[in-house]
Order: C-alpha cells, then structure tokens, then sequence
C-alpha cells in the first residue's frame, strides 16, 4: 500500500518509521490511589529530601511499593510501574 508501517510494541507505544507518538497507560484507580499514598508517606517521612521520583513500582494484589528515583525499573510479572506524571496530577 505504500503507507506508513505501524508496528506494536511490549512498551505499550505506537511506532512509526517517521516519528514516535506515546499512548497513555491507563492505570487501575486502586494502583493510582495505593502509589499516591506510597509519595504521600515518603514526603512525610523524608521532608528534607527533595528529589523526584521516576514513579512507583507497585504490586497489583498486595499494593506494597517502592519508589523508583533512578534509571528503568525491572519489575517482577505481578508488578506494574506508575510514572510521577501520573502521580503527581492529583498532588499538584
């Protein structure tokens, strides 16, 4: 056909052989809210520490996470990552 090639990926994101375009993961409310806690607490227990977080490495059954302030998480198959950009839209 002579058109664009659109090729899938495991990043949940479109490619194009021109340009990239990101699409939104979205997120179960429970996650959202558990990794919204997770900063919430950590500003708390941490008011002198200013750094912001990549996001939330988060278990989807038990909703115990951690924050990821530096490079690409690993995560295990039961976990899911929540970007500060996610996070952050309620706190602000």
């Amino acid at each position: 056909m002579g058109g664009r090639q659109v090729v899938y990926t495991s990043q949940q994101r479109i490619e194009n052989r021109a340009d990239r375009i990101e699409i939104p993961v979205l997120l179960d409310p429970a996650l959202l809210r558990a990794a919204r806690q997770i900063y919430r607490t950590y500003q708390e227990v941490h008011p002198e520490r200013i750094q912001r977080p990549l996001g939330v490495a988060i278990n989807r059954s038990t909703y115990r996470g951690k924050l990821i302030f530096s490079g690409k998480p690993i995560l295990l198959p039961q976990e899911s990552f929540v970007p500060f950009s996610q996070i952050e839209t309620e706190i602000y």
